[in-house]
């Protein structure tokens, strides 16, 4: 809880990011799910916390009062709290504390019975992970928001599901058909990056993603199996700076002249006689 604290206070006044994200998961549930992993070692027991990967997973997981504690230190300090839920259990434990939205990651996205929940029981927004997901399963998961009518409080990422992700599978196009198929049907599209260095989201940005997201950790070399693939806290305030000097540099010209080329044109330009 110290060092989720920590990560919290820093990414709101260092980084100056908007939202902080977690991982809620019920490991009983997913030890039933998939026991030859849960019952086995960790598949880099260097990276483990426990004697098999069921007990990593459990030394790792919060409980729902202390997300309870955790939202409300974000509200304190002045930053969104969010978290993925990854089986429906664990929506049904983070709907009860009312967050701004709650992300499905790519490995629960056909989870039809936990997004069907959250659409009959979650009044807030519903962001979608796309990774190791096919087209028709994107189409499923759509016409079940639109069945249910919460197809506007959809964002849909783009995310290529890999630590770390090359950057020739980042495939930023997708968002442009995120887009033109689903862009009427849906409140944003997003992107969720597990790439090397920050040039890549500016890119997406510009393609038009509303919302970026970043695995994040106060030291790639702690232990673990994300640190690695994970901005640091100045590479998070980088990307921020970056996107916000972005966003007001995306727009058209006020006037065909500027203010500001008025002192230059007068000072630089020689405009010269145009004849028939």
């Amino acid at each position: 809880m110290a060092v989720a604290k920590e990560l919290i206070k820093v990414a709101k006044i260092f980084c100056k990011a908007d939202i902080v994200k977690f991982q809620t998961r019920n490991i009983k549930v997913w030890a039933e799910r998939m026991p030859d992993m849960y019952n086995g070692p960790h598949p880099n027991p260097h990276n483990s916390y426990g004697n098999t990967y069921q007990e990593h997973r459990e030394f790792l997981e919060f409980s729902i009062d202390q997300h309870v504690e955790l939202k409300r230190y974000c509200e304190e300090i002045g930053i969104t709290y969010s978290t993925s839920v990854w089986d429906i259990d664990s929506a049904k434990g983070i709907a009860a504390l009312n967050p701004e939205f709650i992300k499905i990651p790519s490995a629960c996205n056909t989870d039809y019975r936990m997004l069907a929940w959250l659409c009959e029981n979650y009044s807030g927004e519903i962001h979608v992970s796309t990774g190791m997901t096919d087209k028709k399963e994107i189409d499923r998961i759509m016409n079940l928001f639109i069945e249910k009518k919460r197809n506007k409080d959809v964002v849909l990422y783009n995310c290529t599901s890999g630590y770390p992700v090359p950057f020739e599978d980042v495939a930023l196009l997708e968002i442009n058909n995120l887009r033109k198929k689903y862009g009427n049907k849906i409140k944003a599209v997003g992107f969720s990056g597990h790439h090397r260095g920050i040039a890549v989201d500016i890119a997406a940005y510009t393609l038009g993603a509303e919302y970026i997201e970043r695995h994040y950790t106060l030291d790639r070399t702690w232990q673990g199996t994300d640190h690695a693939a994970s901005l640091e806290p100045e590479g998070i305030r980088r990307l921020v700076r970056d996107l916000e000097s972005v966003r007001k540099a995306l727009n058209y010209k006020e006037k065909e002249i500027l203010d500001i080329e008025q002192i230059q044109r007068k000072k630089l330009k020689y405009v010269g006689k145009y004849k028939r």
